[in-house]
């Protein structure tokens, strides 16, 4: 499939005559510059090569390349499959765990129904509904002040809208920044 794409191409760079380069030395200063240049662009250049050498390239790459494997490792499950070493078990320490456990355990169960606990849960509650009205009331003098959302006051007249607007800043107390 490369060769194919790549015949007309030998034509053209097997025929063509070598690009002609001329040296010349121009003595300005004491030193001596030497340039180089070709005299004609040489013909091998020719936008159909140009233009299939990058094509072919990738697709030599993409045809002739292997996946890769992992060699002697490649199916192996793993070191985290194969299970450890049974340890030893020490009475003592099995026994201090128990201990402890049980005395977390009761901790816990006297924490979880001390009265402290129910007095913050019950505040908590309460404040957060609270928190919620507040932010509620605050959002909806904004939108009343830009005339968007539920608190919209487009279709009022500018006297009632200002009378809206001054009610729900005192409703809210502290002014709403």
């Amino acid at each position: 499939m490369v060769a194919s794409l790549l015949s007309p191409l030998s034509d053209t760079v097997l025929h063509s005559s070598p690009p002609k380069i001329t040296v010349s030395e121009k003595p300005t200063t004491p030193q001596k510059k030497t340039q180089l240049g070709f005299t004609k662009k040489p013909s091998w250049t020719s936008p159909l090569l140009q233009k299939s050498t990058p094509l072919a390239a990738s697709l030599a790459i993409l045809l002739w390349s292997n996946p890769a494997n992992a060699g002697f490792l490649s199916g192996f499950p793993g070191i985290e499959s194969v299970p450890g070493p049974e340890l030893p078990q020490l009475d003592f320490l099995n026994k201090f765990n128990e201990e402890n456990q049980k005395k977390y355990a009761e901790f816990d169960e006297r924490f979880k129904s001390s009265p402290m606990l129910k007095e913050l849960l019950e505040r908590s509650k309460l404040n957060k509904e609270k928190n919620r009205k507040e932010i509620q009331d605050k959002y909806c003098i904004r939108g009343a002040e830009w005339g968007v959302g539920d608190c919209s006051v487009e279709a009022m007249s500018p006297a009632d809208r200002d009378n809206f607007i001054a009610t729900l800043k005192q409703k809210l107390g502290d002014g709403a920044k």
